[in-house]
Formats: structure tokens, C-alpha cells, sequence
């Protein structure tokens, strides 16, 4: 990371980093699927751009998917297989709360897998409390990734 900080370490509940290129945007990504349990759920936020589908390359790439990663956009979700399944959800062109159920949801809440949501602001109250808010920004060339647990 070029923020001077030193690399950031997810397990704290809350942090910030600066990341300079889309391959330290994969990073963080596999910093935070090596510290995270299986079954975490991640909300991912920002504008389109700004590094959510690079943090879930790596994020997946750690956690043992070797196929392709590329944002559910029209699909709404992708299923990755690895050492820690995961689905990776995309509520972009979604309108209401009951098209996410109606992907689901609740069922992939119970089963276990690690969930990565890209616009998960757009429906807020749909995220349990535990969850981790990682908000993506662009700065310049750069993309400013905070995150915090949910309460």
C-alpha cells in the first residue's frame, strides 16, 4: 500500500487503506480472506470502478478459486468454489428488498459460505449485524478502501 501505513491487518474492526494499482486492491482482498472465518459476510460500496470486483479477485483467488472472478452484474450472483466456498452477489440493478430474497438470500445467510455483496448499501437492513461495511472511493489514480464491522 502507498499510504504510508503499514499493511493493513483486517481482523481489527475497523481500518484504512490506500491502494495505488489494482494488484494491492487484490491484496487487501486476499489479506482479508486469509483473517476472515468462513461464512463472513462482507458488504462492498462504492461507485462503479472503485475496486470492488479487484478485492474480490484476490479475496477469492485466497480462498482457493482458481476460475475466473468477474462482477454478477446481469447475473446477480456467482458461486465460487475453494477450500471456502463463496457467492459473490451483485445488488447493482436491483429495485426492491424482495428481488435479494427472492435470489435466495436467506438461504445462502444459513448455509455457511463466505458472501461477498457489491452495492450491499442498497439494501442495508438485509445485512446481519456482525458483517463487515467495506466502503470503496476513488482518489486520483488511487482507491481509498475503508471498512468496519457492522453493529
Amino acid at each position: 500500500m502507498t499510504n504510508g501505513k503499514p499493511p493493513c491487518d483486517p481482523i481489527v474492526t475497523s481500518g484504512e487503506a490506500v491502494c495505488a494499482t489494482p494488484g494491492e486492491t487484490r491484496a487487501l482482498g486476499a489479506r482479508f480472506a486469509a483473517a476472515l472465518e468462513p461464512g463472513a459476510i462482507l458488504s462492498l460500496e462504492g461507485t462503479l470502478g472503485a475496486g470492488k470486483t479487484q478485492f474480490v479477485k484476490g479475496f477469492a483467488a485466497q480462498g482457493g478459486h482458481t476460475g475466473e472472478v468477474s462482477s454478477p452484474t446481469f447475473t446477480l450472483l456467482h458461486e465460487y468454489a475453494g477450500q471456502v466456498p463463496m457467492v459473490h452477489f451483485d445488488w447493482y440493478r436491483l429495485e426492491e428488498e424482495s428481488a435479494v430474497i427472492g435470489l435466495g438470500w436467506d438461504d445462502y445467510l444459513a448455509g455457511g459460505e463466505t458472501l461477498l455483496v457489491e452495492w450491499g448499501d442498497r439494501f442495508p437492513d438485509l445485512l446481519p449485524s456482525g458483517a463487515w461495511r467495506l466502503r470503496f472511493r476513488i482518489d486520483g489514480e488511487s482507491r481509498v478502501i475503508t471498512w468496519e464491522r457492522i453493529p
